[in-house]
């Protein structure tokens, strides 16, 4: 693999965690392949490594996008790694109410439901 994959996979380890990383890696199929390659080195390796903001401020950005888009999978991934990168579930709470507004009542609603599902796991409620 290119050096900028072997950095992106180090630092997509670093903010998402091992386990999520290592269940990505075990779906890898030579049809997928391609598509991982492209996460690690251009998400990863190109985008996060960037200098301009740090990595609790782009996953904050991402969950208002992600709220935004609907993506509510997406969502939970950066939830379970807020707690990597020093973004708080106040943190979490404002970005929805932001979402709410610029974004509308359902996204940021679906939002909220799957962040209370998440934090009920992670605090072994579920």
């Amino acid at each position: 693999m290119s050096e900028l994959y072997e950095k992106g996979q180090l630092l997509r380890r670093k903010v998402l965690g091992d386990n999520y990383v290592n269940e990505a890696a075990s779906k890898t199929t030579e049809f997928n392949q391609p598509f991982q390659e492209l996460i690690a080195e251009y998400v990863w390796g190109t985008l996060w490594s960037r200098p301009g903001l740090d990595h609790r401020t782009r996953a904050l950005i991402n969950l208002g996008m992600l709220t935004a888009a609907g993506r509510t999978e997406e969502v939970k991934i950066y939830l379970r790694a807020a707690e990597n990168i020093g973004v708080t579930r106040e943190d979490i709470r404002e970005v929805f109410m932001q979402a709410a507004v610029y974004c509308g009542i359902p996204a940021a609603l679906d939002s909220f439901r799957v962040a209370q599902q998440v934090f009920d796991e992670l605090d072994g409620k579920a």
